[in-house]
């Protein structure tokens, strides 16, 4: 990519802040510079605006938040820069990371007090590294209440839909915290599906116009909510707008951008900067040779497919520096004949009777863990390919993939591909090693092993389920230990795991306030990064659930703030 000189520019549109995105990260910065009184155009690369965060979780990691007063749960910067400086350690810069601490539970009070944007804490979700000084049991993930999509009108059809693993058969949404309840069988779980079921088939007459559930939920909660507060702050948002060439002055400032809205080439000014909130480059399979550990396959991601890596090209074409391109939120993922981007497996591993096992048939790692940890561990030398493996009881429990529990009864309105080509099926563990591929000894070996921890509710392998965070997807209903139950009954069913993502983490290298810095630490004026666009303030791992969104929607705010004042 190549800047163009001041002197040759014809300016189509002149504003003060272009947002490139339109995540959570891209629609906070646009909201905090909104209200400081600055005129911003938001510009996005497809036909629907909300980018991975509307297929997200929604939820955000905001450590010392004032919704943990009501899970009883106390928090302090002091405790969650313990944390957060022993995950990250040299890998980002410590001021950054004093920012992020400082300021999350500032953006977010301001979000609740400006804007349609509502969370409430989960006492029950743990920060993943239990064993470091300053981790809490719960309270720092939150999560966006539900909003209906009445409030948006039209608009609407033009927001992203959900990924099709946060509905229930690719239909109804549930927030985390009924999902918690739905998937670890807590009382009450029942009633609850009976209900959203309810909910969903009797919105009419909206249920003869669209498959979509208008009880947002999730990414689709938070995007929905942001994108609200947008249109009554009179925002604009560009669809089929992507971003191609930064424009600099003759001092290297960052003035201004070239976009291709609805294939026509615009020239946008910059009157005070450009915040790049693009996403990751997951989807490029020529970045991910370059950057990622191998074997690597943008099949294997589970993020927004627009998601290219275009503004990080960009901004190296004008000296941009970057750090951590070799690392991803990893996590384990399968793919589906059909489905345009992988399925993340957040849960289905974690639930007692699945083990996943290398092709020595030998486990090789705590399946409850954390989804970056996994990878992690699938990228030790000879882990790979990979297979989580798990038996009739498991299957008739508990959902997987696209797959109810079969004592619903109900797979019977999945595709006929679906139902019979997802998973191997075997009926002894010697005939599944062969269908795998997989070590026979090793494979009956390693389940006779587990099968005796889940007899006495200890692995003492890997110790699966000693710690908050395993339990979070375990079953109740199992004792005595919820994360462990033996993989005993025939048939057994196998499939191979990936080493994916939910998007990229490495990127553009940024200073406390999201200004995007040169090789030699100096600040490129008038450009600002966040997001996955960005190096994450998190490092090379994953604090507690919404670590991705937190520190977008934080730096974001921080960008947006300094960008307002720094220039006039």
């Amino acid at each position: 990519m190549e800047t163009k000189a001041t002197a040759e520019i014809t300016w189509d549109k002149t504003v003060d802040i272009v947002v490139v995105g339109s995540g959570a990260g891209a629609m906070t910065a646009a909201l905090r510079a909104r209200h400081s009184g600055s005129e911003v155009l938001i510009v996005e690369k497809a036909a629907r605006y909300g980018g991975t965060s509307a297929t997200s979780g929604g939820g955000l990691w905001i450590p010392a938040n004032h919704l943990m007063a009501d899970c009883g749960i106390a928090d302090s910067e002091a405790d969650a820069l313990r944390y957060m400086s022993a995950l990250t350690g040299d890998d980002v810069p410590k001021a950054n990371v004093a920012a992020y601490v400082g300021n999350a539970a500032r953006m977010l009070h301001w979000l609740t007090n400006h804007t349609k944007v509502q969370f409430q804490a989960m006492s029950y979700y743990a920060d993943y590294y239990q064993h470091l000084a300053g981790a809490k049991p719960g309270g720092r993930s939150i999560d966006p209440l539900p909003f209906e999509a009445s409030e948006l009108g039209e608009d609407f059809r033009h927001m992203q839909e959900p990924h099709t693993q946060t509905r229930v058969m690719g239909l109804m949404g549930y927030t985390n915290t009924e999902g918690a309840i739905l998937l670890s069988k807590s009382p009450g779980w029942f009633k609850l599906i009976i209900s959203l079921a309810l909910r969903y088939f009797l919105d009419l007459p909206w249920r003869f116009r669209s498959r979509q559930s208008r009880r947002l939920t999730m990414g689709n909660a938070l995007i929905g909510r942001l994108r609200k507060s947008l249109l009554e702050s009179g925002v604009p948002l560009w669809l089929n707008s992507p971003a191609k060439d930064l424009i600099t002055d003759d001092s290297g400032r960052v003035i201004g951008l070239c976009v291709r809205q609805d294939g026509k080439p615009s020239n946008i000014r910059a009157r005070k900067a450009v915040i790049l909130a693009s996403g990751g480059f997951e989807h490029s399979q020529e970045l991910r040779d370059r950057y990622l550990p191998k074997p690597t396959s943008a099949r294997w991601s589970a993020a927004n497919p627009s998601n290219t890596g275009d503004m990080l090209v960009a901004a190296q074409a004008v000296g941009a520096a970057t750090a951590l391109l070799d690392e991803a939120w990893w996590g384990p993922t399968i793919t589906i004949e059909g489905e345009d981007r992988a399925r993340m497996l957040f849960t289905e591993r974690s639930m007692p009777g699945a083990i996943v096992v290398n092709t020595q048939g030998k486990r090789f790692f705590n399946e409850s863990v954390a989804y970056t940890t996994a990878v992690q561990a699938m990228y030790q030398h000879g882990n790979l390919p990979a297979f989580l493996i798990f038996d009739s009881r498991y299957k008739r429990n508990y959902p997987f993939g696209p797959l109810l529990a079969d004592g619903m009864h109900l797979n019977w309105l999945q595709p006929r591909t679906i139902r019979n080509a997802l998973l191997k099926r075997a009926k002894s563990l010697p005939e599944l090693a062969a269908l795998l591929g997989v070590d026979t000894q090793g494979l009956v070996a390693t389940v006779a092993r587990f099968n005796a921890f889940a007899g006495v509710g200890k692995d003492a392998d890997f110790a699966r389920g000693e710690n908050p965070y395993d339990l979070l997807y375990g079953d109740v209903r199992i004792k005595p230990n919820p994360c462990l139950a033996a993989v005993t009954d025939a048939p057994f069913y196998a499939i191979e795991i990936y080493p994916g993502d939910i998007g990229t983490k490495g990127g553009l290298l940024t200073d406390a306030r999201g200004r995007v810095v040169n090789s030699s630490g100096a600040v490129i004026e008038g450009l600002y990064a966040i997001g996955n666009c960005s190096a994450s303030v998190t490092g090379r791992f994953y604090p507690g659930a919404g670590a991705t969104l937190g520190p977008a929607m934080t730096f974001g705010f921080l960008a947006a703030e300094h960008a307002c004042t720094a220039r006039a």
